[in-house]
């Protein structure tokens, strides 16, 4: 088999695609990933007992996390800059090593000797490389442990690279957690571990979950102590007049760096996709040549970055294959790579984007003037708890729906579009993610002067959403699922696995997964969910409905 991934939502016939994925991950890009993983395990294991001694590197720490970062969906589909992390992972896992054995020095204690990834070495060649990348990858393990051990296990390593994800952005900010590493470390050396119980896995699921709680408390602190705490604002989602820059992804830095150097150059810079919610933070939106939003999901963009008349910059994960019509002009920055795009640096001297936004059209003319409502952060919306306690006890609110999550090119989505126009008027809709472009420019009024359609950020703000659950509960003096709020997730890739884990160990009971559970959820692991939190896919939006408010 030259190929087997399922880590993502789009898996061809929600089995696992076997040759070029749908994402256009080629077999060798994805067997050069695999290995990646492979030798993080080996960093990992050094770097876990480390730990346990008392000891970390911060360079180790950094080059888990964005090793794993560079492997989650739609970021880097260049062969050559996987390889370079390959070879990277070398001197990296030495230093993992060393600092291991100089601990059991220190301690008088006889270090371990491990092997499996440990003992790893490169091949000399990229062939060389893509064919041990297919010795490690999923398949082998289907034939050794069972599909449903591999699954857990799986479910396991998409929640710690969806956490790494949101680490690494945390990171950029300054943001860091010495026992959240530690915890990285020690899920990757249990990984390691030959014939796992199925309850210890369920257990390392559920420590995952606790994981991206902490790292998703530090990115909220990481954003909001860099640029201010979201406030709701009406932002603009028509173009305007003149030279243009568009910006996707979700890294507020890359977008904080950009206008800076941009500022007074005659250069409107716009959002797209997960980075709508910048224009809510104080310290982006005070930027006058922010002029607004464009376009909406990631998977539009091959359309939308067609017709839009200047650069296009890729901060972090939702890259698609770039089309001819704009290849010139799309530039990547971070961990993101596409084989042929330019490559803006870590030095973020966005110069050449700018020249050629300066080089390009812009658009023509303003377009008739549109606008949403962004920035119901936790911040926000605690800020008026009092109002919205009492429309509750008052019945005016009867109940609150969170429809969110990943947004993909997969059909059924339309779901998510007729279930937020299906939920009553006396109902509240939160909303996160991507997910929201399916209904986020819809007008659904208000209840008592509270909105009824509450935008809560990027997907990582899944802390915003968790924080107003855990105050609202406690107004009431009930559990969380006690609560007049559902849960209507939609998935994609493996943030939304770290997030879907975080919700599981909080004890969130009843969320319904759509648009299709995850080829490595086993009937049998998707029994154990069922029995533990009665995790349900979706049906239709009427049944589902009449069920909840039944």
């Amino acid at each position: 088999m030259d190929m087997f991934c399922y880590q993502c939502e789009q898996t061809r016939d929600g089995k696992g695609c076997l040759e070029r994925t749908v994402c256009g991950k080629t077999p060798e890009t994805a067997a050069l990933q695999d290995l990646v993983v492979h030798a993080v395990k080996g960093i990992s294991q050094y770097a876990h007992r480390a730990a346990e001694l008392g000891k970390r590197d911060p360079e180790v720490d950094r080059f888990v996390i964005e090793a794993l970062f560079a492997t989650v969906t739609n970021v880097d589909f260049d062969s050559a800059s996987i390889q370079q992390h390959l070879l990277n992972a070398v001197d990296i896992r030495e230093k993992s090593q060393q600092l291991y054995e100089a601990a059991c020095q220190e301690r008088g204690v006889s270090p371990e000797q491990l092997n499996g990834s440990t003992q790893w070495q490169p091949a000399a060649t990229r062939e060389g490389l893509i064919n041990q990348g297919r010795l490690v990858s999923i398949p082998g393990r289907f034939e050794t442990q069972g599909e449903d051990v591999t699954g857990l296990q799986e479910l396991i390593l998409y929640g710690l690279k969806g956490t790494a994800a949101y680490m690494d952005h945390a990171l950029v900010l300054g943001q860091e957690d010495a026992e959240a590493f530690a915890t990285m470390h020690a899920g990757l050396d249990f990984l390691c571990r030959e014939n796992p119980a199925v309850d210890d896995l369920v257990g390392w699921a559920m420590k995952v979950g606790e994981l991206n709680l902490k790292v998703m408390e530090l990115l909220d602190a990481a954003n909001t102590g860099v640029y201010g705490q979201p406030e709701p604002t009406q932002v603009r989602i028509t173009p305007v007049k003149g030279k243009a820059i568009l910006v996707s992804g979700h890294d507020l830095k890359d977008l904080g760096e950009l206008l800076e150097q941009t500022e007074g150059k005659g250069i409107n810079v716009y959002t797209h996709g997960e980075m709508l919610p910048c224009l809510a933070y104080p310290e982006l939106k005070k930027y006058s040549h922010l002029v607004g939003h464009y376009g909406g999901a990631w998977q539009d963009q091959k359309r939308e970055f067609s017709e839009f008349p200047g650069p296009i910059v890729m901060t972090t994960n939702c890259i698609v294959q770039p089309q001819p019509v704009y290849k010139d002009r799309i530039y990547t920055t971070g961990l993101v790579r596409w084989p042929g795009v330019q490559h803006v640096g870590p030095d973020k001297d966005f110069t050449s984007v700018i020249e050629c936004a300066l080089a390009n059209p812009g658009f023509a003319e303003d377009a008739p003037e549109k606008k949403i409502t962004i920035g119901f952060g936790h911040n926000a919306v605690l800020g008026v708890a009092d109002k919205v306690i009492e429309a509750v006890k008052s019945g005016a609110i009867r109940h609150f729906f969170l429809i969110g999550g990943c947004d993909g090119f997969e059909l059924g989505r339309n779901y998510y579009t007729d279930f937020a126009q299906s939920v009553p008027d006396d109902c509240v809709i939160l909303t996160l993610a991507c997910g929201k472009f399916r209904f986020n420019k819809l007008d659904f009024g208000t209840i008592g002067g509270i909105p009824r359609l509450l935008d809560m950020g990027q997907c990582n703000d899944a802390y915003s959403a968790i924080k107003v659950a855990s105050a609202l509960a406690e107004a009431f003096e009930c559990g969380v699922n006690d609560l007049p709020l559902s849960m209507i997730l939609s998935w994609f890739e493996q943030k939304a696995v770290a997030i879907l884990l975080t919700l599981l160990y909080l004890g969130i009971k009843d969320m319904r997964l759509g648009p299709n559970l995850p080829a490595f959820i086993t009937p049998a692991v998707l029994n154990v969910l069922v029995d533990k939190f009665n995790i349900m896919p979706i049906k239709s939006p009427q049944e589902d409905l009449t069920a909840i408010l039944a």
